[in-house]
């Protein structure tokens, strides 16, 4: 007996809209009236108008009332129904409660699954509590003291009759004494067992913290180190909880200032000439003998109180505080295998891909990934970045964003054609299978319906400036409408872009479809990503997909993981049928994906135009080149016994002098996992050695000489980067002292003159951390892209590379064409007024030229 004008989208809520349209007569035996309304529009004047209309819809019949709260566009009455968990049915008698079980069922499913997490936590902070020792082990402690006992022994040395003498007078009263000894024994295991994981901690602390290893060259190990190894094996023969070191982890030292002060002169001595190499020691020297040592004592007091000295204010600081766009300055991206697209369905894709981020959602929840570790050995790497990889969103602030992290969230956020859906990927605590994931996904791209107004371009926000869109959260995105489905986006597990574009190396122009795809993957249109979540999943037409993570809660490795594990997944272990399907069954009475509903303001579209020009602005300045290097990789490298790394970056700065005729300040990120919450720091990759190869083999000297040389800027490159990972780095000790002189408002102009310098090269190797997952030896076409970022300096150069197997090396280029020292590739006219591309070769052809020019001498 409803009147169909109730499922118009914009419904406020069915009590006014059936009072007021007069919809309502009077009621028959038997009518079912349904009073529908947006949770967020359940005033009490709402309310007392459902009141309202249930005393006219009873006046001496018996009429049944339903009421039901709806979170966005009532589609069909029918479904509102299947939702309701209970209905009355009003009499003159009284109220008649009739249950539905069905909806009773899915809320007993979803509590039990709640309750088995729970349990499941409190079980692994147990498990991890007690690391490297086991709960098992107490029991063993304890038969051994009451075996001990029983043979007329005191282990405790008088402890046990000292604990029996205190224990409470309900024990004394109620056991025997024989009892009360057994009580006391145990109690005594209790603590032996406790004080021994103390110790056995304490032991693992301290063997975590011995890093003289790293310095060792092959062949030549110390007494010493190969105790530690022992040791370390030892403790290392218990299969750890992804949590299980964490408390284990040593704390990142702070370097003696002089120290640091020595190696940053050491640092830019090549870049300076000699005036300004005097006027810049001269600076250092006043610092370390007025202010220096006032900043140190500060920071050796926050590294005594805090776990680490450097993360937060690196977090806050660096990227929180930040109030430019994230967008291409902040996020970076992650790319799909090279050669090969599982499917072409572009709904499998996405039903597979949702399948494995979830898969390794619950590992992280469970515990159950293996902790990271040093590559070749068993020194276990921090894991805290992991806790907040999901259900993780950036909310914009006047002053400073906010990272918001929640519990857990069956859902994922999803936008097509300017339209945003919620996805259930949980029903009844039951992870829905790849195909009903796909069969849910294809719903969204078959849905036809438009966006609302203001709604298809509603994520620029997140690529524009902070502080507008921190302005336009506050005042229209507080309550109502727009705080439902912005808090469906934001606390949704991740979000994911069902691209109308085809991507990857496809085509007559596979060069130039890379880059493409590449600044596709970097900022997209601008307004289809929702750059905030912590990552987003890009699913395109043809089946390729992609991520962009947001940079402040984790650095790249972390993400790194995540994404090989989810490519390994959905190509070797879930797979698709010969059409491109997800396997499994379906359950086709599963509720269609919820779409959001907005209400935008003018105010807000306004806003939206203008964040979408500044973004698009930057997006168009942008350049990106990725190119695969398949002349040689670190096999052939390793067969001259010099490092990979070390080999790239000395070839980068070859690379960057025939480009720019000179040397830059160059930033390598090196993670300092080693300790408890650790994440980078930087390797200044520029050194007086490698400055003197470049020099030298641009001057034609000999290839001795050369090679020569070229194995002490390896070695030295090796040293800072090792300096860097045991916390003995430059740049971080320096940005915290800045903080802390910023605190208590003192300047420097040392340190003002240091944090103002630009990274006109700035770089980075995405580990390759799970290889066997992918085994390349069988599936030599299931090759990572890696992943890349923007330039950090607008006259500089970010290069990102992976070295994926013995033979290939993958390199994303970036720069800013605004820059004509940088441009990677330009478009100009020819006399015929044709476009063509007249310049492709500072960083693609050149870069490959000096990695083969210095193979070919070390050969």
């Amino acid at each position: 007996m409803l009147d169909e004008k109730i499922k118009r989208p914009n419904i406020e809520g069915a009590a006014r809209v059936l009072t007021c349209n007069g919809l309502v007569k009077g009621g028959a035996p038997g009518d079912v009236f349904y009073i529908c309304f947006h949770r967020s529009r359940s005033s009490e004047k709402i309310r007392s108008s459902c009141a309202s209309l249930r005393e006219r819809l009873v006046l001496g019949d018996s009429v049944r009332v339903v009421e039901h709260f709806y979170d966005g566009t009532i589609e069909a009455m029918a479904e509102a129904h299947q939702a309701v968990a209970f209905q009355f049915t009003i009499t003159p008698e009284g109220i008649d409660l009739q249950l539905s079980y069905q909806a009773l069922n899915q809320i007993y499913l979803s509590g039990v699954r709640s309750w088995k997490k729970r349990v499941s936590r409190m079980k692994n902070s147990v498990i991890k509590g007690v690391y490297p020792a086991s709960p098992s082990s107490w029991l063993f402690v304890a038969i051994g003291i009451l075996a001990t006992m029983y043979m007329q022994s005191d282990p405790s040395m008088g402890l046990i009759a000292k604990i029996q003498q205190h224990l409470p007078l309900s024990l004394h009263v109620s056991l025997s004494s024989q009892g009360q000894t057994m009580v006391s024994a145990l109690v005594f295991s209790t603590l032996l067992w406790l004080s021994l994981i103390l110790a056995l901690r304490f032991c693992l602390k301290l063997l975590l913290s011995y890093h003289h290893w790293m310095f060792e060259q092959h062949g030549r190990v110390s007494n010493t180190t190969k105790v530690w190894v022992t040791l370390m094996g030892l403790f290392s023969r218990k299969k750890p909880l992804l949590y299980s070191y964490q408390t284990s982890l040593p704390h990142l030292p702070v370097p003696a200032i002089q120290d640091t002060l020595s190696r940053y002169l050491e640092s830019v001595r090549p870049l300076l000439t000699d005036s300004e190499f005097q006027q810049m020691t001269k600076l250092a020297n006043e610092f370390e003998s007025t202010l220096g040592h006032r900043l140190q004592r500060y920071l050796k007091l926050k590294a005594l109180w805090a776990t680490n000295y450097v993360s937060d204010w690196w977090e806050e600081y660096v990227y929180l505080r930040s109030r430019g766009p994230i967008m291409v300055n902040s996020n970076y991206y992650g790319m799909d295998f090279l050669y090969v697209t599982p499917t072409t369905v572009q709904a499998a894709r996405a039903g597979n891909t949702i399948t494995a981020l979830m898969l390794y959602r619950r590992k992280v929840n469970r515990e159950e990934l293996t902790p990271s570790r040093v590559p070749g050995t068993v020194i276990p790497l921090c894991a805290a970045q992991c806790e907040r990889m999901f259900n993780t969103t950036r909310t914009p602030g006047a002053e400073t964003d906010v990272l918001q992290h929640w519990q857990d969230s069956e859902f994922v956020a999803v936008y097509h054609r300017g339209r945003y859906f919620r996805l259930w990927v949980y029903r009844a605590g039951r992870l829905l299978t790849p195909r009903e994931i796909e069969y849910q996904t294809q719903r969204i791209l078959d849905d036809s319906s438009s966006p609302f107004p203001g709604e298809e371009k509603l994520g620029a926000l997140t690529a524009g400036d902070r502080i507008p869109w921190a302005q336009m959260r506050q005042q229209f995105f507080r309550s109502g409408l727009n705080k439902k489905s912005l808090d469906a986006i934001e606390k949704a597990a991740f979000f994911i872009t069902l691209d109308d574009e085809e991507q990857g190396m496809k085509g007559d122009d596979p060069a130039g479809n890379l880059d493409r795809y590449a600044k596709s993957l970097l900022h997209g249109k601008c307004y289809d990503r929702w750059f905030d979540k912590s990552f987003s999943i890009v699913i395109y037409k043809n089946g390729k997909s992609g991520l962009n993570a947001e940079h402040s809660w984790a650095d790249a490795p972390t993400v790194a993981h995540l994404w090989e594990y989810t490519l390994a997944t959905d190509a070797f272990q879930l797979g698709y049928t010969e059409e491109g399907h997800c396997k499994g069954e379906v359950d086709l009475s599963l509720p269609p994906p919820q779409r959001l509903v907005w209400e935008i303001s003018p105010e807000v579209q306004a806003q939206v135009c203008s964040s979408l020009a500044v973004a698009q602005a930057l997006a168009d300045d942008v350049d990106c080149h990725v190119f695969p290097f398949r002349d040689f990789g670190k096999g052939r490298i390793k067969k001259c016994r010099i490092s990979p790394d070390a080999f790239i970056q000395i070839s980068l700065q070859l690379a960057y002098y025939r480009d720019r005729g000179g040397f830059c300040l160059t930033y390598e990120a090196s993670m300092t996992r080693l300790f408890r919450e650790g994440r980078t720091e930087t390797v200044r990759s520029c050194s007086k050695d490698s400055c003197a190869f470049v020099r030298a083999l641009e001057s034609g000297q000999t290839e001795e000489e050369c090679r020569r040389l070229f194995r002490l800027a390896s070695e030295k490159h090796q040293n800072l980067y090792r300096m860097a990972m045991t916390g003995a780095g430059i740049d971080r000790h320096l940005f915290c002292l800045y903080v802390v002189s910023k605190y208590l408002g003192v300047d420097s102009p040392f340190l003002h003159k240091v944090l103002s310098e630009p990274w006109r090269l700035s770089t980075s190797q995405t580990p390759v951390q799970q290889m066997e997952l992918f085994d390349l030896k069988n599936n030599p076409d299931y090759i990572s892209l890696g992943g890349g970022f923007g330039p950090v300096a607008d006259d500089g150069y970010g290069v990102s590379y992976i070295i994926v197997g013995e033979d290939l090396i993958n390199f994303h280029v970036s720069s800013k064409h605004s820059c004509s020292q940088t441009v990677i590739s330009s478009i100009t006219e020819d006399p015929a007024g044709l476009e063509v591309e007249v310049k492709k070769d500072r960083i693609n052809c050149g870069f490959q030229w000096v990695l083969v020019r210095i193979c070919k001498m070390l050969v």
